[in-house]
């Protein structure tokens, strides 16, 4: 039988559970607010609806949909249909594995085009600036600028093969995930 004392100190366990998730999401670049939103949800034994996520994290209801909308956009929370209720409500994808995937292979094909728009504006001037500049100085700096550049793109090549391994689950290969043992990684 399960008393109310248990209840109280299992609360307070997934509070503090909560409170290390919104802090770990900050180190993503996610804001404590969404981390808690999404800690709610990850403990919550039914789907939520806004009003009921607003209520257990205190925030208001303009700032839950917000960051609804950027778990949604993550793919860490989903929204679910409830039969009779024409509230939308939501779970949390409880697969951290396929969390870290989404969120890494977003950035890093981020970072690849922000960089490759880069590259093809400034590639033909500095080649043509290579072959035909005014100076040998400006000729060997361009030149210079084109290897950086090229052993840039190196590095997107492989952040490229990375966030493909991770989406295929192929990086299971070489890193498999660990069977048994605790959280702390001692078995």
């Amino acid at each position: 039988m399960v008393t109310d004392n248990d209840m109280q100190k299992i609360e307070e366990s997934r509070d503090i559970m909560i409170s290390a998730i919104a802090q770990t999401m900050v180190i993503y670049g996610v804001t404590p607010s969404v981390g808690r939103i999404y800690g709610v949800l990850y403990f919550a034994d039914k789907p939520l609806n806004l009003d009921e996520i607003k209520n257990q994290v205190a925030m208001s209801k303009g700032s839950v949909s917000t960051g609804l909308r950027d778990l949604l956009d993550t793919e860490m929370v989903i929204k679910v249909w409830k039969k009779g209720d024409r509230k939308d409500h939501y779970i949390a994808d409880k697969d951290f594995f396929k969390n870290f995937f989404a969120f890494f292979t977003k950035m890093l094909r981020q970072e690849r085009n922000i960089t490759l728009r880069a590259y093809e504006q400034v590639e033909g001037t500095l080649k043509d600036i290579a072959e035909n500049g005014d100076s040998d100085e400006a000729k060997e700096t361009a030149k210079g600028d084109l290897e950086d550049i090229n052993q840039t793109m190196t590095y997107f090549d492989w952040t490229l093969r990375l966030a493909n391994a991770m989406e295929s689950r192929k990086i299971f290969e070489y890193f498999p995930k660990h069977k048994g043992g605790d959280c702390t990684g001692q078995e």
